[in-house]
Formats: structure tokens, sequence, C-alpha cells
């Protein structure tokens, strides 16, 4: 599919949700993200650089733990390494993020479906001011599963009261469309800013933006809310 398609969603679609991932589409964390993890894994003494993440990178960092082979027993402790280090970075939202989340609350109702820790987004949310926009914030540890399993998505459209077919999610992941497809929700993938943009193109999202500036005229395209 190309820049800005629309091939796989139907014109007719009636949209009454926008739900958004947070890290990568929204906030342009993936350095910060990324010289967290580089520092971890010489702490723990994993040869691995920035290849390697990137290669094996997911928003479920259990898998990225999985593919550097960590034993389970060593987790927290390295989940305590890369908070520790990611502390000490900082991550700024993506051009026009904002100015988007603005518009798109005038006509939608907002939710957040992210893999990141609450403790550490719900700061970044009150940091930006954002915490309002979403009428629905699902974080790492409320739902019993990770992407790319539907449960966080399906809990995020339990507490917004709207059905799948109602709904958009937007990411950067081939996680995150895995996800939308698994819970029936249209997908949008953000090919600009995703760390792995040939995989997130073969997780074929049913419509693809380079940045997340770009969703306002997208949906300008679809079926307003009844």
């Amino acid at each position: 599919m190309g820049h800005n398609s629309l091939e796989m969603l139907p014109r007719t679609l009636r949209l009454r949700g926008v739900l958004l991932d947070w890290d990568g589409t929204l906030l342009n964390s993936y350095r910060a993200d990324a010289q967290a993890y580089l520092k971890m894994f010489r702490a723990l003494g994993i040869d691995w650089g920035l290849e390697k993440l990137q290669r094996h990178y997911s928003p479920n960092w259990y898998n990225v733990y999985r593919a550097a082979r960590i034993p389970r027993a060593r987790w927290d402790e390295a989940d305590r390494l890369w908070r520790r280090h990611y502390r000490h970075k900082e991550a700024r939202l993506f051009p026009g993020a904002r100015t988007v989340l603005s518009a798109l609350q005038q006509e939608f109702v907002l939710g957040l479906v992210t893999s990141g820790s609450g403790d550490r987004v719900r700061q970044q949310l009150r940091r930006f001011k954002l915490t309002s926009r979403f009428a629905a914030r699902i974080f790492a540890e409320d739902a019993r599963h990770r992407k790319p399993h539907p449960a966080p998505l399906q809990l995020a459209l339990a507490r917004l009261h709207l059905a799948a077919e109602e709904c958009l999610y937007i990411g950067d992941a081939p996680a995150d469309i895995e996800m939308a497809r698994r819970a029936g929700v249209f997908s949008v993938g953000v090919v600009g800013t995703s760390p792995v943009p040939s995989q997130l193109r073969a997780a074929r999202p049913d419509a693809v933006i380079h940045s997340v500036a770009e969703l306002p005229r997208l949906l300008s395209k679809l079926g307003k809310p009844t």
C-alpha cells in the first residue's frame, strides 16, 4: 500500500472512536528507549547493539528479553536497569501530535492503548498535559495479556462503550496492527516513525500514514460519526 493509503478502509465507515498507541506514534521515544536498552544489555553482559535491537524490537519488552535470551529470573533486574537509564533520557511529542489530538477530540472519542508502564506513561501524559484528551487509558499492567493479544484494545473498547467496527487503532509496530486485527478494529500504520517500517508494512495495516500529523486528513475521507 502507498503513502496515506485508504485501499482497505470502507468509505462508509461510521467512525466514533480513535484509539492510539503512545511510544513511536505520539511520543518520539525510540531513541531514548533504545539507548536505555543498550545500557541495560551492557550491564547484563549481553552483546547486543542497535541493529539486533531493531531487528527484534517489540512493544512488549518481554519479547525483546526472550530474543536476547535474558533468563526469566533476571527480568525484574532488566526492568530496573531499563527504567534507571530511561529516566535520564528526554522524549518529546512528535511534531503536530498535540494539535492532532485537539482536533480529533472535537469529533471522536479518544483512547490510549500502550504497552508502556502506567507509572511512566501517566507521568508523561501529565507533563504534556494530555491526560484529559483520552476518555480511556490502557497501560501495560491493565490487561491480562499484552500486544499483539487483543485484550488491551478490547478493554479500551469496553471502557469507551464502543463496538470494534466503530473504531480505528493507530500504531507504529507490527504488534499494533496484529492486535487491532484480532480485536476486529481497523488499523492505521505510522511508517515514518516506526523502528521497523518494512515489518510494519508487511503486517498489512488497513491504511498507512507517514506521521500522526497526517491523521486528520486521512479521517476526513471517511464517514463522519452518526
